[in-house]
């Protein structure tokens, strides 16, 4: 009798956001199959989850690894690189002569500050992940590609707190923290509702750096919960919002940029 491997039982599967997201999935490495199989299941394409600059295949090929669920909620590289950009050139705007200190408080795969680093590449970066597995597997993949990137293992409230920052350094907080629920097909991103609510974050940022100016790069969805956006809008001196028309319409991710304690 032949045997069947994991993947031909799992080949029927529709390999989406809620299957990887599942109690079952979330925690497991996924095989490169699984990686392009969610590609095409939910972008029609098997390159979909590209990272530091390298293609599925290649980037498994020398060793990285990634969890279900950091497949998921991770920024590919077509979208960090957009982001990486409008992040430099708002920083550059700003007239920084002090430094940059980019900040990820949900580091998770750590491409979004690979992406930033490039863009600002005389910057310090810094993620906090209080996953262990995720840490692990990060930590490993940056070194693997050979970024520096400091990544600390820990919750961010505490970390931010232990951060030895100047006055006269720029920060940009990149804050991305797991939707989970907060993402409505009908509705769009509620930021009230993610994983920590996004204000929550930015307030505890902007309260524990005070003299310093700030960048929040906060990434979105295409449709947003008007009554969320206004209550975030609130907390900035100034603020845009970019929607990067990468992906089908309707399913377009995009940046919302808040400044603090300047004006662009």
């Amino acid at each position: 009798m032949a045997r069947h491997s994991s993947a031909d039982s799992s080949v029927s599967l529709r390999y989406d956001r809620a299957l990887l997201l599942s109690e079952k999935k979330r925690n497991q490495v996924l095989d490169l199959w699984e990686v392009q199989k969610y590609g095409v299941d939910s972008f029609g394409d098997a390159d979909y989850v590209c990272l530091y600059g390298l293609r599925p295949s290649d980037w498994f090929a020398r060793g990285v690894r990634l969890l279900a669920r950091t497949a998921v909620e991770c920024t590919r590289d077509r979208l960090a690189e957009l982001i990486g950009r409008d992040v430099a050139d708002l920083a550059r705007a700003a007239h920084v002569n002090g430094g940059c200190v980019v900040i990820d408080p949900f580091a998770g795969s750590g491409n979004t500050l690979y992406w930033i680093l490039r863009s600002l590449p005389k910057s310090k970066a810094i993620g906090f992940e209080s996953d262990d597995r995720i840490f692990s597997l990060s930590r490993r993949n940056l070194s693997i590609v050979g970024v520096q990137i400091e990544l600390v293992q820990g919750d961010y409230v505490s970390g931010l707190k232990s951060l030895a920052i100047s006055p006269d350094e720029f920060i940009v907080a990149f804050v991305a923290p797991p939707w989970g629920d907060a993402l409505s097909e009908i509705s769009g991103l509620d930021l009230r509702r993610t994983r920590p609510p996004v204000v929550e974050i930015v307030d505890l940022i902007t309260s524990t750096y005070k003299q310093n100016m700030i960048l929040s790069a906060i990434q979105v969805y295409e449709l947003i919960d008007p009554s969320s956006l206004a209550e975030l809008k609130a907390k900035f001196d100034w603020s845009t919002l970019r929607i990067y028309d990468i992906n089908a319409p309707g399913k377009n991710h995009g940046l919302f940029l808040g400044a603090k304690g300047w004006t662009n």
